[in-house]
């Protein structure tokens, strides 16, 4: 059966967040909605990554499978026509044989942004955590190399029983423009709060709350109670996925 990808964007801020939930307005339940409206049939959808309540996403992957062909183009404008403006199709493919928006990722790529400067830029305040207050960013970025590498991410996680933690870090760097840091954060894959987790403690970290050199015990202690910090969900924008 043919198997479609959507390239997807969307707002989080209006959603509780990606997977469908009952009685709650999620992404998911608003995006096949739509496509059942537009297909006059149910679809199931599989999504590279279920973002949480408040995230948003500039690069999310969706497939379904479709027994018929469809006007891709149609279909996109379609689709937008009902989900807009808080989310959007950006554009809609024939994949590969066997293709699974989850399963064939081989990469997940997050950004988080924190805004330093007194003020707090109303325009962006749905999209930045605005601290108001400056970081030592030296320390930061000394601190986030120790998380690159494969680790048992257990204290950095909401865990679920009987599932591993373990994920491969592949990038963690922080770019700084003019009082706005942006930590840009890949992996293979994520387990829940983990990249919210992760900001939170190098946020301690630079206003001198968490010890920097302490990243590798942390990680070892598999103990959640050690990071006291989880940043706020509207800050985070899962940007790209890769695929083979």
């Amino acid at each position: 059966m043919p198997v479609y990808r959507l390239d997807l964007a969307y707002d989080g801020a209006g959603f509780k967040g990606y997977a469908i939930q009952h009685d709650l307005r999620t992404v998911q339940g608003v995006l096949e909605s739509a496509l059942c409206t537009y297909l006059k049939t149910p679809v199931d959808t599989a999504v590279a990554g279920r973002t949480d309540s408040g995230v948003h996403a500039a690069g999310q992957v969706v497939s379904f499978e479709y027994a018929e062909e469809i006007d891709l183009d149609r279909l996109r404008r379609g689709v937008n026509g009902i989900i807009g403006p808080e989310a959007a199709v950006l554009e809609v493919s024939v994949a590969p044989d066997g293709f699974n928006a989850r399963f064939s990722a081989i990469w997940r790529r997050y950004r988080y942004l924190i805004d330093t400067r007194p003020a707090a830029d109303p325009l962006t305040r749905h999209f930045v955590w605005h601290v108001g207050h400056p970081l030592d960013t030296a320390a930061v970025d000394s601190a986030s190399g120790a998380f690159i590498g494969e680790h048992d991410f257990s204290s950095f996680c909401r865990s679920v029983e009987a599932k591993s933690n373990v994920r491969r870090v592949t990038d963690l760097s922080l770019v700084e423009d003019q009082g706005r840091l942006g930590l840009w954060v890949q992996a293979n894959a994520f387990c829940h709060q983990m990249v919210r987790s992760i900001v939170g403690y190098l946020y301690d970290v630079g206003r001198g709350f968490s010890d920097g050199s302490a990243v590798e015990s942390v990680i070892a202690a598999k103990d959640r109670s050690l990071v006291a910090t989880v940043a706020p969900p509207h800050g985070l924008t899962l940007w790209a996925v890769g695929y083979e």
